[in-house]
């Protein structure tokens, strides 16, 4: 029983990470820095998935062309 106990303690912990992260983000986001700095995040990130996205075709095509 004991150990049941610790998951739900350690998941509490994360959702309460979750919750505060996403309160501290929103706050940040308001300010001058913020934006920008999100901004500079949102586009790495679809610089990267386009990137992912790229190989995946072109591996497909690869393997198209290959069979």
């Amino acid at each position: 029983m004991r150990r049941g106990r610790g998951t739900v303690k350690q998941l509490f912990f994360v959702v309460v990470g979750v919750v505060i992260g996403f309160a501290v983000a929103h706050r940040l986001a308001r300010t001058t820095g913020g934006a920008r700095f999100f901004d500079d995040v949102t586009a790495r990130t679809k610089a990267f998935t386009a990137a992912v996205a790229d190989g995946y075709r072109s591996r497909e095509a690869e393997l198209r062309t290959d069979a």
